[in-house]
């Protein structure tokens, strides 16, 4: 697979409303058309290595980067017809506003009404319309789209940009497919936050390994990165206890639940829609916020629920009239409601930066799905003076803007275990375009969370305390470095003589060899596997050695906060990582490697 990493501004390119990393995105987009590749030959016959220009390029950028307007900036420079296409309404209008506000002109391929809400949303917003029949650009609605005919309009085989909206939905053959092979003679250009899906397909050729269209993956910062350099604000995360039984709701084809049985699992809690409303009241009152509900039955009890407790709250679906929603979003927007109540249908690409709280009430075994819902709460909600300035600010500027701000911080409450069993979103994790394990969210290092069960505040297991109330919870056992999530300080005597004793017959200049074999062949290569066994162990030991100065040295870690992010990050604790036959050490070493390499942490 070919990925293409844009972390600095060595492309730079001209661009209009562009912030700083988003022009970094748009520049690897770019790069990745004009520098030719080693690719598969998507040819089944010729098949084997080409060199050449890719056409199709999937860009990733986190919930909240603003790929709606690196898209909307990729359209108006392009001098040629060109069409965008997203799968559903709001998001249609979402790009064409942000189309609007560039300067383009465009028609909408999309229902009667659906082109009549753009227009009243330009109105509304800029005071006059850029919706325009016979414009070369369009926005698209992919139902509408794919079943346009096409043999009698030469627009279809003039446009030489497509670009796609959440492109984690195109594979080959479906409804997204069809609409790509609509365009044969365009370049293609796809946005998405995650591009996992959670039935494991992936949205690479076939010739990569994938299910999908792509050629390339153009790579930019990541969530984390954002959040440490003032573009998106940071987050505290709550996990309350529920009553909710899961065990008998399975994983269906799509990769997720079983959308029946977690209804019905649901709809048996005694507790969970009070729960909903009383933590929002201890943690969040007097915010705006998100609740993702199982379905309509269960948002329509929590918006009331919400409204006995004085809490104006509304339920939007699907289903909800455009215009409905509209109304809704503004009142949401001038904090005339507080809690929308929402079946998925906020989740995915719509922008909501007034949203100040998400509460997960809506278990999701899909990775995307729960890095989309959790995006709701971590735009800035700055001014617009303060947004028109913000790429031009320093971070310290930036960090103290947010923390100034409405919203100094994201609040995530997660009745369902969603953080739990995903991690933080903003943990790296390895990015593919090939198919992949359907329960598989890609490699990560990701440290998993805890919940604490004295104050319920979740925190990285990393922690020896929880790091808002001081609680120490006593593990298990101390026997083994699995109850102590690889804590040696909180192992027992016997278990760390009997480590240390397995590490020092690792350092022996003088391993044990039977007599009948000493001075043979079969007694040199003994030792010759020995030998190499300690090489690979002196390089994993010196790598595990600037892991731990990192942590400590930049990040102010202690050495039992190291210890147990390194069992947590690796699944083996630093005594027993210093005992591994050479294949496991030198595995475990890459592993490493990598994340030191990503740190830009060399040896000296």
């Amino acid at each position: 697979m070919i990925v293409v990493t844009v972390n600095d501004a060595a492309y730079k390119i001209s661009v209009s409303r562009l912030r700083p990393f988003q022009t970094v995105i748009a520049s690897g987009i770019q790069q990745a058309f004009e520098t030719p590749h080693v690719y598969q030959n998507p040819d089944p016959v010729k098949g084997g290595e080409v060199q050449g220009f890719v056409k199709y390029v999937c860009a990733v950028a986190p919930t909240g980067a603003g790929k709606t307007v690196i898209a909307a900036d990729l359209l108006r420079r392009h001098a040629a017809p060109c069409a965008m296409v997203a799968h559903r309404g709001e998001l249609v209008t979402q790009i064409s506003l942000a189309l609007a506000r560039e300067g383009v002109k465009h028609k909408i391929i999309g229902s009667d009404s659906l082109r009549r809400n753009c227009v009243q949303i330009h109105m509304g917003e800029l005071g006059y319309s850029m919706v325009e029949a016979t414009a070369s650009v369009a926005v698209c609605g992919v139902d509408t789209l794919i079943n346009k005919e096409t043999a009698n309009d030469p627009w279809f085989k003039s446009v030489t940009l497509l670009v796609f909206d959440e492109c984690h939905h195109v594979l080959d053959g479906n409804k997204w497919g069809k609409a790509f092979a609509m365009f044969p003679y365009c370049r293609v250009v796809g946005f998405t936050a995650t591009p996992g899906r959670a039935d494991g397909k992936g949205i690479g050729t076939k010739e990569m390994g994938g299910s999908g269209i792509f050629q390339v993956l153009v790579s930019g910062p990541g969530m984390r990165d954002l959040i440490d350099e003032g573009f998106l604000t940071d987050y505290r995360v709550f996990c309350p206890p529920s009553d909710v039984d899961y065990s008998k709701v399975g994983i269906t084809d799509t990769g997720d639940y079983n959308q029946v049985k977690l209804r019905q699992a649901v709809h048996a809690s005694n507790t969970i829609v009070g729960d909903v409303v009383k933590h929002y009241l201890k943690l969040a009152a007097g915010k705006t916020g998100i609740t993702f509900a199982v379905d309509v039955e269960e948002a329509t009890k929590i918006a009331q629920a919400y409204r006995d407790a004085g809490v104006p709250a509304e339920v939007v679906t699907g289903d909800t009239p455009a215009p409905l929603r509209a109304n809704i979003m503004r009142k949401f927007r001038n904090r005339e409601v507080l809690q929308l109540v929402s079946i998925d249908i906020l989740g995915e690409g719509v922008d909501v930066p007034a949203c100040e709280v998400v509460s997960f009430v809506r278990k999701t075994e899909s990775f995307g799905l729960f890095v989309q819902q959790w995006g709701r709460c971590i735009r800035l909600m700055i001014t617009p003076a303060q947004a028109a300035a913000w790429g031009s600010m320093s971070v310290a500027e930036r960090i103290a803007a947010i923390a100034a701000s409405p919203k100094p911080y994201g609040i995530i409450i997660d009745h369902v275990g969603n953080v739990i069993r995903h991690g933080l979103p903003d943990a790296w994790r390895a990015l593919t375009l090939a198919n992949r394990d359907r329960r598989s969210s890609g490699k990560s290092d990701a440290i998993p969370m805890k919940a604490c069960t004295e104050c319920t505040a979740s925190y990285e297991r990393y922690h020896t305390e929880c790091p808002f109330c001081g609680y120490v919870e006593e593990p298990a056992a101390r026997t083994a470095p699995v109850y102590v999530d690889g804590d040696l300080w909180e192992l027992d005597a016997e278990t760390l003589k009997a480590l240390r004793g397995l590490k020092a017959a690792v350092d022996t200049t003088s391993p044990p060899i039977a007599d009948n074999i000493r001075g043979t062949y079969q007694g040199q290569g003994a030792l010759n596997r020995h030998f190499e066994k300690q090489q690979a162990q002196g390089r994993l030991r010196n790598d595990m050695a600037l892991f731990a100065g990192y942590w400590r040295d930049k990040k102010g870690k202690t050495d039992r906060e190291i210890v147990k992010m390194f069992y947590l990050m690796y699944g083996v604790d630093m005594m027993t990582a210093q005992t591994l036959k050479t294949v496991d050490a030198v595995e475990l070493n890459n592993r490493v490697r990598d994340f030191l390499t990503r740190k830009n942490i060399v040896s000296v």
